[in-house]
């Protein structure tokens, strides 16, 4: 028996103990990671449960080179693994969400930016209806005096919560919201609107003007939809584009991470 130990504690190598390592991260970050699911006691619990079984059964089947019986085990260690991942799928799932949710990924999306999904989603929805918004989102230049006439709200961005405080109904839906720091600052704020572009024929309402204006005095992005087509436009540096759907995301994530220069052109 001592014999038998000592041949195995010379074979160890540095190999196999960077194996051991990286096999060791993996188990805690499974254990870190189903502690976050519903029922990660349980779950927690299997695991281990499995997992200790696992080892234990390798350390004898190597020790006293059991081929079949090896076999036999792996056998059962993948029955074992496919029927936990079958119980367990919703929480399996919810984790997954968790992990697609992390902040890392941005990194290996281009044009990506945190608010820029939930603003599109916002718009889209609120254009399918015709419903009319103006949002203002801070860059470097603060907007703290038009924030002042709004209702301050200190709020995170959602696609519902927009929607709400531009729905027809609400108070808040003639003024302009204004996003800083990626949160809803303030909403039913009252924004310039300047003069009438000088252009025969072409028509802006008070929200498209104002986006104008306040795009000229300022560096924000102003996210604009139309009341009377529904149409969505964007607003730098004195100009408006407008933007189709499909593509509202990308955009705005292209402004907001200062990769999309100027706009293309001037509404019309």
């Amino acid at each position: 028996m001592k014999e038998r130990l000592a041949q195995v504690y010379d074979s160890v190598g540095m190999r196999d103990l960077i194996e051991i390592f990286i096999l060791a991260l993996a188990i805690y970050a499974i254990v870190r990671f189903l502690n976050k699911t519903r029922g990660s006691g349980m779950i927690r619990a299997l695991a281990l449960i499995v997992v200790g079984l696992f080892l234990i059964a390798q350390v004898i089947i190597s020790f006293f080179n059991l081929v079949e019986l090896g076999k036999v085990f792996d056998y059962l260690l993948r029955t074992v693994v496919t029927a936990m991942v079958v119980i367990f799928q919703p929480e399996l799932r919810r984790g997954l969400m968790v992990l697609g949710s992390w902040g890392v990924w941005r990194y290996f999306a281009p044009n990506h930016h945190p608010i820029a999904d939930e603003l599109s989603d916002a718009a889209e929805a609120l254009s399918r209806e015709c419903v009319g918004a103006l949002i203002a989102i801070q860059r470097e230049v603060g907007l703290t005096s038009y924030i002042e006439s709004g209702e301050r709200l200190d709020a995170e961005i959602s696609a519902p919560l927009i929607r709400s405080v531009f729905c027809p109904r609400s108070p808040l839906h003639d003024g302009a919201m204004i996003l800083v720091n990626g949160r809803i600052a303030a909403a039913g704020c009252q924004l310039p609107l300047g003069q009438p572009p000088d252009r025969t024929g072409v028509h802006l309402g008070m929200r498209h003007r104002a986006a104008l204006c306040l795009s000229e005095e300022t560096d924000a992005v102003l996210l604009v939809v139309s009341e009377e087509t529904g149409r969505i436009s964007l607003g730098v540096g004195g100009q408006l584009e407008p933007v189709p759907r499909e593509n509202l995301s990308r955009r705005l994530a292209a402004l907001l991470s200062g990769e999309g220069g100027k706009v293309s052109r001037k509404a019309g």
